[in-house]
C-alpha cells in the first residue's frame, strides 16, 4: 500500500471540486490533490455541451466544457495535483483516505483537510415503482445525455420523458436536435420542477408537449418499450380512474430528481439533514467531522453551475486555512430554521464571529411557487433582522439573503435564525 500525506485532499473534480482546489491553494495549502474517478478532470461538466455556464463568474456565455477547461487551467498553474482514474474506498473521521487505481494499486492518504465535492446522482427506476417489465429503452436522462454528447450513441427514435427536471428538458431540445421525436414530458406536479428558462428554450421552442398533473403508471414491452401508459393524478398524486392514455415510444427517459452523493460522507461520521439529502454544513461549509468540508451538490442541488463554484471556493479556502492553521471553530453557533414556505436553508450553522466580520450568504428553496411578490423574512429568536422582497418564488429557482455585518447587531445573543416566506 502506498502511503501519502497532503494538506487538502478534494475528492471529485466538478465545478465545486475544480474551484475547492483552487481555494485551497490561494489559502496557502501547499500539497492539494483532486481525486476522481474518471479518466479526466471536470466531472459533469464534460457532457454538458449545452451554453448557459458561466454567465455570473466570466460574464460569458459558456458551453460545459469550456467552463471545466478554465478551472482546469488554472488548477495546473496553481500547482494542484491529480489523481485520476482512481476509485475512494473509505473515508474516516481522522480524514484518512483509502483509495484505488490500476496504476498504484491501495493508496491511504492522510490529510489536513478534506473538501467533498462528488456532486449528485439520478434517481433510478426501481425507485419509482412503476408497473410492467423491465424492458430495453428505459434511461435516466443524464445517462441518455452521456450516450449523445459523449458515446456518440442515439438511445432511440421515439421518446416519452418523465419528469420536468433541467437535465430533462436540455435533453428534449437535443434528441430533437438529433432526429428524435419527443412525444411528450410528463410531469406529476402542477408545477415544472426545473428552470422557466429551459422551459421555454427547450420545450416551447420545439413545440415539445408538456403534461402537469401526470405520472406513468405503466410500460408496455417486453424486449424493448413499445409504449408508456399515462394518467392524471389527483392531490395526493393517485392516477385518477379513466384518464388513462398510451403513447407509443421506443424510449423513456427519466429525469424524476437528483439526490446528493454521500455514502463516503456517512462512512467518515458526517451528519446529513434529511431536507437536503446532503452534510449539515456551517458558513464555512464545514460539516460536524473537524477538518471535513463540503461543497457543491454533494451538499444541495443546485440549479446554476456558477452557484456551486462558489461554493467550492468558500469550502476550499476554509479547508486551506484549517490544514495549515487548524483553526477551533467557535463554540458559539447560530441554528439556521427553515420556516413558512421554506423547504431547506444553507447553510445550516452561522458563526455570529464570522457574520460580525464579514456578509454572509443564505440559500434557499420553497416548497411550492408563488408567482406574486412576497416578504422573504429572518428572525433571531422572534425578532425581524432582515425582510427582502421577491418578484415570485419558485422550487426550481434558489433564493440568496445577504446577511451584512450591521444584522448581526440585531443577532447578538441570539440561539435560532429562522427565515420565511409570507405573501404580501
Amino acid at each position: 500500500m502506498i502511503e501519502k500525506y497532503c494538506d487538502v485532499a478534494v475528492i471529485g473534480s466538478g465545478p465545486a471540486g475544480l474551484a475547492a482546489a483552487i481555494a485551497a491553494k490561494k489559502a496557502g495549502a501547499q500539497d492539494v490533490i483532486i481525486i476522481e474517478r474518471d479518466t479526466e478532470l471536470g466531472g459533469i461538466l464534460l457532457q454538458c455541451i449545452h451554453n448557459g455556464f458561466g454567465i455570473e463568474i466570466f460574464e460569458e456565455d459558456l458551453t460545459g466544457p469550456e467552463y471545466a477547461n478554465r478551472f482546469i487551467v488554472q488548477a495546473k498553474d496553481a500547482g494542484v495535483k491529480d489523481l485520476l482514474d482512481t476509485m475512494v474506498l473509505d473515508l474516516t473521521p481522522r480524514r484518512e483516505i483509502y483509495a484505488f487505481n490500476k496504476r498504484d494499486g491501495m493508496i491511504k492518504l492522510d490529510t489536513g483537510a478534506v473538501v467533498l465535492t462528488m456532486g449528485c446522482r439520478e434517481r433510478p427506476s426501481g425507485a419509482l415503482a412503476i408497473p410492467g417489465y423491465r424492458p430495453a429503452g428505459i434511461y435516466t436522462a443524464g445517462t441518455a445525455q452521456r450516450l449523445v454528447n459523449i458515446e456518440g450513441y442515439m438511445p432511440g427514435e421515439r421518446f416519452v420523458i418523465l419528469g420536468s427536471g433541467d437535465i430533462g428538458m436540455i435533453m428534449a431540445r437535443r434528441l430533437t436536435f438529433e432526429g428524435a421525436k419527443v412525444e411528450r414530458m410528463i410531469e406529476i406536479l402542477p408545477y415544472i420542477s426545473g428552470l422557466k428558462r429551459n422551459y421555454v428554450q427547450c420545450l416551447l421552442d420545439y413545440d415539445i408537449p408538456l403534461q402537469l398533473k401526470h405520472t406513468v403508471i405503466d410500460i408496455k414491452g417486453r424486449d424493448r418499450v413499445e409504449a408508456v401508459v399515462s394518467a392524471q393524478v389527483d392531490e395526493n398524486w393517485k392516477p385518477i380512474p379513466g384518464t388513462e392514455d398510451t403513447i407509443p415510444c421506443d424510449t423513456l427517459l427519466l429525469s424524476v430528481g437528483l439526490i446528493p452523493e454521500n455514502e463516503l460522507s456517512k462512512k467518515a461520521g458526517v451528519e446529513l439533514d434529511p431536507l437536503t439529502g446532503g452534510p449539515y454544513v456551517d458558513d464555512t461549509m464545514q460539516t460536524n467531522v473537524p477538518g471535513i468540508f463540503a461543497a457543491g451538490n454533494v451538499v444541495h442541488v443546485y440549479d446554476v453551475v456558477d452557484w456551486v463554484t462558489k461554493a467550492g471556493f468558500v469550502a476550499g479556502q476554509h479547508s486551506g486555512k484549517y490544514a495549515i492553521q487548524h483553526k477551533k471553530e467557535s463554540e458559539r453557533k447560530l441554528r439556521v430554521i427553515a420556516g413558512n414556505n421554506v423547504h431547506h436553508v444553507l447553510p445550516q450553522f452561522l458563526d455570529p464571529q464570522n457574520l460580525e466580520k464579514e456578509p454572509q450568504e443564505l440559500q434557499l428553496r420553497v416548497k411550492w411557487p408563488v408567482e406574486d411578490r412576497v416578504w422573504v423574512k429572518v428572525e433571531v429568536d422572534g425578532k425581524l433582522i432582515k425582510q427582502q422582497v421577491e418578484k415570485y418564488v419558485r422550487p426550481s429557482e434558489m433564493i440568496k439573503v445577504i446577511l451584512s455585518p450591521e444584522v448581526h447587531k440585531k443577532a447578538v445573543g441570539g440561539r435560532e435564525l429562522l427565515i420565511k416566506v409570507e405573501e404580501r
